[in-house]
């Protein structure tokens, strides 16, 4: 029962954050907003999970999940509200920064209880089916989004993706009494400089975050650039839903594939995929083979984080696991805070296209270092 509600709420939690994702960056350039405010606005979205990743993977290895995802459900239901009632790019900064600090506090906890609450030999089978659920919830989300935008318009989006946070609070008032609770005799918090100390820990790091960097940046460029050659929002949601469909499938077969393959094999793969992803995109303008290479790039990426995140949880000491993935989710971040504003400095100064050759350089590289010896 407890595991399943966690599943229950990541999965609706997880198409609020995809939706509203979609809903305000869509928002913003209806808004007038430029390239480059647009990757503000996104980077506005990863601030909080950058600074309160950490401390909330402590809070809740403390405390217990109860009180960090309620706090989560109040702020992402709180600052969707906020561009219905306000239409400008300030509100939507706003809603984005409120978001955001939703999703520091969601991911972390409920990550953290998949791996407390299974036992050691169906944990990776765990991890296995809570990343089904991230690949579920990045193909319904942008349909939620695309749907409502063109059926209802932008206001009524933010509602529609504002919902989906407050039934992941809804859930909590009723059931959450059925979650572990917290530990407040575990030892003091290490220091960052000393956990980096560890190679594994620095490899698992790296490779965690080139994955969401270059998830990230796909997500966030493939709307700009579908705008920019004329497709719908609708068309756009099913950009990004093909892309979900594909992490889905290869997120599907995952544990085969770790057997038949190795984790840094499948890793490198996976990488390489991403790059002829990448550096496909901009010599398309038809919406079909868009779809493919959304695809392709879907099969490269989808299978890189479940792996990252299995491996954190897999090195973090006793009774400290949310704090370990606490701070792969914060470097994470950094990347997130960083990268869209610098990209959208570079798509203002050289157009779209040198991004996604960029892009696709680093996940070459990516996999050059997924094949690296792995530290001991």
């Amino acid at each position: 029962m407890a595991l399943n509600l966690v599943f229950a709420m990541t999965l609706i939690g997880f198409i609020s954050v995809n939706a509203s994702r979609v809903v305000l960056q869509l928002y913003a350039l209806d808004l007038g907003a430029t390239p480059t405010q647009v990757g503000i606005l996104i980077a506005l979205y990863y601030v909080f999970p950058l600074l309160l990743s950490w401390p909330a993977g402590t809070w809740g290895d403390r405390y217990g999940p109860r009180r960090p995802l309620l706090f989560s459900a109040i702020c992402g239901t709180g600052g969707l509200v906020i561009p219905y009632f306000v239409h400008s790019l300030p509100a939507l900064y706003i809603a984005g920064a409120l978001s955001g600090m939703s999703f520091a506090f969601f991911l972390v906890i409920v990550q953290n209880l998949v791996g407390i609450m299974s036992a050691p030999e169906k944990r990776a089978q765990n991890f296995s089916n809570f990343s089904l659920l991230g690949a579920t919830a990045n193909f319904f989300g942008p349909l939620v989004a695309g749907l409502s935008i063109d059926h209802f318009g932008f206001p009524i989006a933010c509602l529609y993706a504002a919902a989906f946070a407050l039934a992941t609070g809804i859930m909590l008032l009723f059931w959450g009494k059925v979650l572990p609770g917290g530990n407040q005799r575990i030892a003091p918090r290490t220091r960052i400089a000393d956990t980096l100390k560890d190679p594994a820990i620095l490899r698992i790091l790296a490779i965690g975050s080139l994955v969401q960097l270059g998830t990230d940046l796909f997500q966030f460029y493939i709307p700009v650039y579908g705008v920019g050659i004329g497709l719908s929002a609708s068309a756009i949601g099913a950009l990004l839903a093909t892309f979900a469909a594909a992490s889905f499938i290869v997120r599907f077969a995952l544990s085969y594939l770790i057997k038949r393959l190795g984790e840094e094999k499948l890793l490198a793969w996976s990488f390489y995929l991403a790059a002829v992803g990448f550096a496909l995109v901009p010599l398309f303008h038809n919406v079909v083979l868009l779809a493919l290479v959304s695809f392709i790039f879907g099969l490269g990426t989808g299978c890189g984080q479940p792996i990252a995140t299995m491996l954190m949880f897999s090195r973090a000491a006793d009774g400290r696991s949310g704090e370990a993935l606490g701070l792969r989710l914060t470097v994470n971040n950094l990347v997130r805070v960083i990268a869209p504003a610098l990209f959208g400095f570079i798509v203002s100064g050289f157009g779209l296209a040198p991004v996604f050759y960029i892009n696709a350089v680093m996940m070459g590289a990516g996999g050059i270092v997924s094949r690296a010896k792995k530290s001991k």
